[in-house]
């Protein structure tokens, strides 16, 4: 049994009525991975914009089949998931990390640099549970802000930069650390429904990503087919 973990922010956890690109994976590896799998982590919920709260179960698609688990919260970055991964991974077992996080780091908490230590931190604490863990990271995909506001859009450049260099550096044989493409033609005036967020189109091309860089590396299930 392979056990894939989403963790991430609020692109992650979706909110109430969508499928999120959690769902779009499952199916993928449901259909190409030759294997028994499943989506572990602490947590089951969509976010609830009416009670502001991570409270819904109103999936788009109610498929019991579907595992809901994930690590993933609305406003949560790497600052947030540094401290709560090591145990994440060690209860739930976790054998891949599929990692989306950063925009809100650099949008509130901290700035390219520091969020690239909180990136080393995150890894350690991953390891520190499961010395085998594999790690899939999504850069950061601008959004409508960095287009509108110059000094926040060079600090989300300036992380992926470092977050490449990081990635590089912390790789090794026996704990895979994997940098994926951006996800393929993303573009937030057609995938996401408010400049940030994935629609259905933005959470195959995020599901993509992820699916493609696993295939390209590991030879882990096919390639994608929306």
């Amino acid at each position: 049994m392979l056990r894939f973990m989403p963790v991430g922010d609020s692109q992650t956890i979706g909110s109430a009525g969508e499928h999120t690109w959690r769902y779009r994976m499952w199916q993928h590896l449901r259909e190409t991975y030759d294997g028994p799998f499943a989506l572990v982590g602490p947590r089951e919920t969509l976010y609830d914009k009416a009670t502001d709260a991570p409270t819904s179960y109103e999936y788009a698609d109610p498929d019991p089949a579907f595992p809901r688990a994930h690590l993933a919260g609305w406003g949560e970055g790497w600052l947030h998931m540094a401290p709560l991964i090591g145990e994440a991974v060690r209860s739930c077992r976790a054998d891949v990390l599929l990692v989306s996080l950063g925009l809100i780091d650099l949008g509130f908490y901290t700035n390219a640099e520091q969020t690239a230590e909180n990136v080393r931190g995150f890894v350690a604490e991953a390891r520190s549970a499961n010395p085998r863990v594999r790690i899939v990271v999504l850069p950061v995909i601008p959004n409508v802000r960095a287009e509108s506001d110059e000094p926040f859009g060079a600090q989300v450049t300036r992380f992926n930069e470092l977050l490449a260099k990081t990635v590089a550096d912390l790789d090794e044989p026996r704990s895979p650390l994997l940098l994926t493409s951006p996800p393929p033609s993303y573009d937030i005036n057609l995938d996401t429904y408010d400049g940030t967020h994935p629609n259905a189109s933005g959470e195959h091309k995020i599901a993509e990503a992820f699916a493609e860089a696993m295939y390209q590396a590991w030879d882990l299930g096919e390639p994608y087919a929306a």
